[in-house]
């Protein structure tokens, strides 16, 4: 007797697998490492480099002026032309910078308020040398940032997905 085929004949369970292999396989294929692109990896090279030098040209001049005692201007021409740049493709790094940066002014007054016999406060040098702390701690976030793996997994593939979503 000739029957109709029906869904329970055992070619489900083939459909349903080949359905789930096809999944697991763009799954799979979104999620590899997702490797920078070449421009954007100079661009994030140039601006690190640039805000680097800038901190170790301010550690140097706390370093005179801890000698010296005499106050100093620090710089911070090239963080504000590499902003940009840190933000979007180190944003950690970025922040701890900005806050950084943000405090400098602050230690810069420090640096010129005087006591007796040209003295610091105690407040003021704890102010200046924390600033310095963090200078060197926001250096090696920042040359940490270089040496960032790929993203892989889920963050590549939330990454492609989003990018792709972004360009419409």
């Amino acid at each position: 007797m000739d029957t109709e085929r029906t869904w329970d004949d055992g070619s489900v369970p083939y459909l349903v697998a080949a359905i789930v292999a096809a999944v697991a396989a763009v799954v799979g294929w979104l999620a590899r490492p997702l490797v920078p692109d070449a421009e954007e990896r100079r661009e994030l090279t140039d601006a690190v480099s640039a805000v680097d030098r800038e901190l170790a040209a301010n550690l140097e001049l706390t370093t005179m002026f801890d000698q010296t005692k005499q106050a100093v201007t620090l710089e911070n021409g090239e963080f504000a032309r590499y902003i940009a740049t840190l933000a979007r493709h180190a944003a950690p790094a970025a922040a701890a910078v900005a806050k950084l940066y943000d405090r400098m002014a602050l230690a810069e007054s420090a640096m010129e308020r005087r006591g007796p016999a040209n003295s610091l406060r105690p407040e003021d040098r704890s102010l200046i040398e924390g600033w310095e702390g963090d200078a060197r701690e926001a250096q090696r976030s920042l040359r940490e940032s270089l040496e960032a793996r790929p993203s892989a997994g889920w963050s590549a593939l939330s990454a492609r997905l989003h990018g792709r979503f972004a360009r419409r």
